[in-house]
């Protein structure tokens, strides 16, 4: 292994896979450093792939009325041997394109020099002309909540506990909270879920968070909104939340699902002039290239959109534009938001009340999944499609899907918003043959639905 690179990247989540496969298939001598002793970072180890394996599970059983037979335990197991193949597969990315793996903590010394910190305690000095940060983030913890305590947890030790809990407080409904919710629920846990705004995922179309709520509330979800914690105590038997509405709640644990921070502390990057906001984001250009020319930034470390599919282009990127110049720029207003909930949520575009505040005149056009025959026949009937499109032009403006593998059926619409001209209106989904049955058809029959209004509206005004 040498001592000097092309480029070295910090972190192998999909930031750092992004930019490692890129510079190793432009022929430059590539290096990743992790504290990981496995490929994957954050994402595969603690995030999104243990998160969504365990979601999966929860589901099958929810769907097959085996809960009482099976233990928290049990799903865990389930979900190692995911992030175990994962890391496999991962690994074989990074020795086909003989990218060098370092473990060990890096540290910058200077804009040229690594100081890598193995797990014994060795210190080795790698020198590259240009460095990639893809440190990704750490689940926020306030000062006044001792996360020490094994009744109180995070995200990250959510997937450690050795036992088998009866509830679960979570402190935080943003998107980690709700799909938290939904996977507990599912396991047959109680599950409170403590909201410090006036509703869900404020982010979403309204119609599809008003589902969202009815449906944890019926599968047995309490949720309080409105609320903050005045403080939290934890014994050996469980976690009390005080809120400062004088509610208390007690749960075997708590979850802390309250935001990120940006893993930017201790990597030297004060010492180079690169100052980071409060919530440890490092600040880049649109290149993704930070106050130091050499040296770049992707992933959650860089703050929104922080997801992993984002990440991984904003990772090819910053490569890109120091090998061959090229200004690619990540077009956030395009990618489909995923929600793993039971059912899943996913939308791409606008929602109703942004096209209201725009005053773009708009139709929605709905297909509920209860009317489709694929549905019906696999039971998953549960959930609807909505398109928003221009009364006039009826070019499309919004998709919003909720219902079993919502991650998937967006992808149609996100593929038919990006055409031009009268490809990416109403009318292709009206004049397109779809399989049938198929969960793809619900495009068919939501642009149907609201051709219809249009149709009606005309007659209306006609008459």
């Amino acid at each position: 292994m040498q001592n000097h690179y092309d480029a070295f990247i910090i972190g192998t989540g999909p930031a750092g896979e992004g930019a490692a496969m890129t510079c190793a298939k432009a022929g430059k001598k590539v290096a990743v450093c992790d504290e990981f002793t496995d490929i994957g970072g954050s994402n595969l180890h603690k995030g999104t792939i243990p998160s969504k394996a365990l979601r999966h599970a929860s589901q099958i059983l929810l769907d097959s009325n085996r809960l009482e037979n099976t233990s928290y335990q049990e799903l865990l197991n389930q979900t190692r041997k995911v992030v175990q193949n994962q890391v496999e597969l991962h690994q074989r990315f990074y020795t086909r394109n003989f990218v060098d793996f370092i473990v060990g903590r890096a540290f910058l010394l200077n804009d040229k020099e690594i100081q890598v910190t193995a797990p014994g305690g060795q210190k080795k000095i790698y020198k590259a002309d240009y460095i990639i940060l893809a440190t990704g983030s750490r689940p926020y913890h306030p000062p006044d909540v001792d996360f020490s305590h094994p009744r109180i947890l995070d995200s990250d030790k959510l997937l450690k506990i050795q036992d088998n809990p009866r509830s679960l407080s979570i402190y935080g409904a943003g998107v980690i909270g709700c799909e938290y919710s939904s996977i507990f629920r599912g396991l047959g846990i109680k599950v409170n879920l403590i909201n410090t705004r006036k509703q869900l995922l404020s982010f979403l179309d309204d119609e599809i968070i008003d589902a969202l709520a009815y449906h944890l509330r019926e599968n047995g979800v309490l949720i309080r909104h409105n609320e903050e914690y005045e403080k939290v105590e934890a014994d050996d038997k469980g976690v009390t939340i005080y809120l400062k509405s004088n509610k208390q709640i007690r749960s075997d644990y708590l979850l802390w699902a309250q935001g990120r921070t940006g893993n930017s502390q201790n990597i030297g990057l004060e010492e180079l002039g690169i100052q980071c906001d409060s919530k440890g984001t490092v600040p880049v250009n649109e290149f993704y290239r930070t106050s130091v020319p050499n040296i770049y930034a992707a992933g959650d470390l860089v703050g929104y959109p922080s997801l992993a599919s984002a990440a991984y282009d904003q990772g090819r990127f910053a490569a890109r534009h120091f090998i061959y110049g090229e200004c690619l720029q990540l077009k956030t207003q395009d990618i489909p938001t995923g929600i793993y909930t039971i059912p899943e949520i996913s939308s791409v575009g606008l929602t109703e009340k942004e096209l209201t505040e725009k005053k773009i005149p708009y139709e929605v056009g709905h297909s509920f999944f209860r009317h489709l025959a694929r549905a019906q026949i696999t039971g998953r009937t549960t959930g609807m499609l909505k398109i928003l499109f221009h009364r006039e032009t009826l070019q499309i403006l919004g998709i919003h899907c909720f219902g079993y593998e919502a991650s998937e059926i967006i992808h149609i619409g996100q593929a038919i918003m990006s055409q031009k001209g009268e490809n990416n209106t109403l009318m292709y989904f009206i004049n397109t043959t779809f399989n049938y049955p198929t969960m793809a058809e619900a495009y068919r029959v939501a642009a149907l639905n609201g051709i219809n209004r249009i149709e009606i509206a005309k007659q209306a005004q006609a008459d």
